[in-house]
């Protein structure tokens, strides 16, 4: 296992200008070449629980993230998310929530072919305007 940096915490606060500083993360780089595991806290401006933030990320897995986010309850490992096409597996079993708001989130991702997916349905729409 091995912690590194990650632009994905940087990522978020980009496209949501609203969490910029208040996010942070950092990628373990676990044993499978390809695999990354993320681990992002943030301080909530609203009092919550694990079981809301979990049934936040499971209902936009299954809309507005449709095959960007999935969203998984069972207990697995590094190697069962090589190939994943998703740029986030939200792994459900680890979501913390301390004192109602210091949220602690986990995630999966293969960071090359989780990638490419996104280039190639960025290549698709397009591909839509040429």
């Amino acid at each position: 296992i091995i912690p590194s940096t990650t632009g994905a915490a940087k990522a978020v606060a980009k496209v949501i200008p609203n969490l910029k500083g208040k996010v942070d993360g950092m990628s373990i780089r676990v044993p499978v070449p390809t695999v990354s595991f993320t681990d992002i806290s943030a301080v909530t401006e609203k009092s919550t629980t694990a079981e809301e933030i979990n049934a936040l990320f499971e209902k936009y897995s299954q809309n507005e993230m449709k095959g960007i986010l999935s969203y998984e309850k069972n207990i697995l490992v590094s190697s069962d998310f090589i190939g994943s096409p998703y740029s986030c597996i939200f792994d459900a079993n680890y979501t913390k929530v301390i004192n109602g708001n210091l949220l602690k989130i986990f995630g999966w991702y293969d960071n090359e072919w989780g990638y490419s997916t996104r280039i190639v349905d960025l290549v698709d729409k397009l591909a839509d305007y040429i």
